[in-house]
């Protein structure tokens, strides 16, 4: 079914501003939210309450809040959930914990000659897109700095973990939830392709309870996951098409500014900004040379030069 016509049979009453997943209301629970930590530090902690909740409820940037973040003892954890691949998560990240910071030294005074101690900060992003992309990538705030010379003075990593059905095994039979999470996301994907999708969520969420995958969860909350899943998907959609529509404006710059594609000689860049820095970002994402190639028409020699440049 074409998606005008999966649009139209969705919930009318949808707060398309609504801007929660469902992984983020799967983890906002302690119980489970600790379950992930254990899993991703190869920790054994037992008491939930330990956490402490420190999420940026009003922290929006670019329209997106922080999605999860927690302190447990001295350190401080900033978990974001991705459903596109997204380079500027570092970034995000840095305005994020920069925020987090600025709350935590509120009553303290910086001017001191006392060293006033932070908690340590750790940045993970949970990837469940449709790209084929490694199981773990870290992502680093200086790939964005223009011109770096040396070893950044300033730098931020983040650990993506491909959270997909079939990615991670490991990491997923040590947590649960997030094996069934994967499950469930790759169900609604199935079901999308064959159904509007209003049925398409339903009828996941129906198997789901039945095969006994987040009973308690799509049981207690099913009217909202509902939602929030048609919500997601449409907006995972509208995300692959302005990707799309970015990348036909590149070439039709790149052909405006006079790009020459030599047979023998590779690729003439001149101009071509565009479509180089969105090689070059592809890249930095974990895209192999013959992925990018198949994605923009153009073959591995050519892919390989602009990397090369």
């Amino acid at each position: 079914m074409k998606k005008s016509e999966q649009v139209s049979e969705k919930i009318p009453t949808a707060n398309r501003q609504y801007k929660d997943t469902v992984f983020r209301m799967l983890f906002s629970e302690k119980e489970n939210l600790l379950s992930l930590y254990n899993a991703v530090t190869g920790s054994h902690y037992q008491n939930a309450e330990a956490l402490k909740i420190v999420t940026l409820e009003n922290a929006i940037y670019m329209g997106m809040k922080n999605d999860l973040a927690f302190m447990l003892e001295t350190n401080i954890y900033l978990y974001e959930h991705q459903s596109t691949i997204n380079p500027n998560i570092p970034l995000r990240d840095l305005i994020y914990i920069g925020i987090e910071y600025q709350q935590f030294v509120n009553d303290k005074s910086l001017y001191s000659s006392k060293l006033q101690k932070i908690p340590a900060p750790k940045f993970m992003v949970f990837y469940n897109g449709t790209d084929d992309v490694e199981d773990r990538m870290e992502l680093k705030l200086s790939s964005a700095y223009e011109h770096l010379a040396g070893e950044p003075d300033l730098e931020l990593k983040v650990l993506m973990l491909n959270v997909n059905e079939g990615h991670n095994k490991e990491l997923m039979e040590q947590c649960q939830t997030l094996k069934e999470y994967a499950i469930y996301v790759a169900r609604v994907r199935k079901y999308a392709s064959e159904l509007n999708l209003n049925d398409a969520v339903e009828r996941a969420i129906t198997e789901c309870i039945k095969e006994g995958i987040l009973v308690e969860f799509l049981r207690k909350n099913r009217s909202e996951v509902k939602m929030v899943s048609i919500l997601e998907y449409d907006k995972e959609w509208e995300e692959k098409k302005l990707r799309k529509a970015e990348y036909e404006a590149g070439k039709e710059d790149g052909r405006n500014e006079g790009i020459e594609i030599g047979k023998n000689e590779g690729i003439e860049i001149g101009k071509n900004e565009a479509i180089a820095e969105m090689i070059h970002n592809m890249a930095k994402c974990g895209y192999s040379i013959d992925k990018i190639a198949e994605i923009t028409g153009r073959s591995t020699e050519q892919i390989q030069s602009i990397m090369d440049r």
